[in-house]
């Protein structure tokens, strides 16, 4: 597709509230083949109009280029080797806030790690090094349980459970898992039925912590009495490290249920959308 020069831009913009629907659905194509670099532009002509009605055209158009950029990167993310945790979150943020940079993100976690690392002793025993993160985390840091708004998309956004310091079980995990395996930790994350925890697990070590629960330690027998009290059977899922993969899979089935809990029903339909990327059948 050669670029479109200013004035043929304009020109095809300015037909978005054209009244033949015909019409506006090939200029909406048009502008869409050009791909998302054409969003500042797109943004730009927003700011200039004082027209709501063609305002809310370049605004759908904005967010079917994001939402395809969205995708594009997570294919992407799905096919690399290393699936990295930070990168699949930034990925899923960029949903409800298109313009944060990983950059952000990242310098955002890094904080968060630089202030656990200068209180962590590598010397203790593995129990005593958790209670060392726990105390940063949700005692300093003051990160806890959004019990209040469990079912808030906010949760499953790792920038907004950086600002508002409160996440579900797998936000609050996942922030914790960025952070204990900066610091060289062997600790996972593991998909329990209706809760995510994460293992420490080593040679000589096994346990786990509830992060949704001020990084309560807890070890296999509790898993198996959870289970019994859901009355579910245990499964080697249940009780092993899952992938980075499980981890943005598991936090996009939390967006999908918190946008049809709200009756955001495109929302809805796009976050499954995401899903079949990440489950394969795109």
């Amino acid at each position: 597709m050669g670029k479109l020069t200013e004035s043929e831009l304009d020109a095809l913009i300015s037909l978005l509230d054209d009244n033949d629907h015909e019409v506006k659905s090939h200029v909406q194509e048009k502008i869409i083949s050009l791909g998302h670099q054409i969003i500042p532009t797109l943004e730009k002509k927003w700011e200039d109009s004082f027209n709501p009605e063609l305002q809310k055209e370049i605004e759908d158009l904005v967010h079917k280029l994001q939402f395809s950029l969205l995708k594009d990167r997570l294919i992407d993310w799905v096919k690399s080797p290393e699936q990295d945790l930070l990168t699949g979150l930034w990925i899923i943020n960029t949903y409800q806030y298109p313009d944060l940079e990983f950059d952000k993100l990242n310098a955002d976690m890094h904080q968060i790690y630089f202030e656990v690392w200068t209180g962590f002793k590598n010397d203790l025993p593995p129990r005593d090094q958790i209670l060392n993160i726990n105390h940063v985390l949700f005692s300093s840091l003051r990160f806890s349980a959004n019990t209040k708004n469990f079912h808030s998309p906010g949760n499953s956004m790792l920038s907004n459970v950086i600002e508002s310091k409160k996440g579900n079980p797998i936000s609050l995990c996942s922030i914790y898992l960025l952070v204990a395996q900066k610091l060289g930790l062997p600790i996972y994350g593991v998909n329990l039925p209706n809760l995510f925890v994460l293992t420490y697990k080593s040679q000589d070590y096994n346990f786990y912590i509830n992060a949704f629960n001020k990084g309560l330690i807890f070890n296999k027998k509790d898993i198996h009495n959870y289970l019994e009290h859901l009355k579910i059977s245990p499964k080697d899922a249940y009780f092993e490290p899952c992938s980075n993969k499980d981890i943005i899979l598991r936090t996009v089935k939390n967006l999908f249920l918190a946008f049809e809990k709200i009756g955001e029903l495109e929302k809805s339909l796009e976050t499954q959308e995401i899903l079949k990327i990440l489950e394969g059948s795109y």
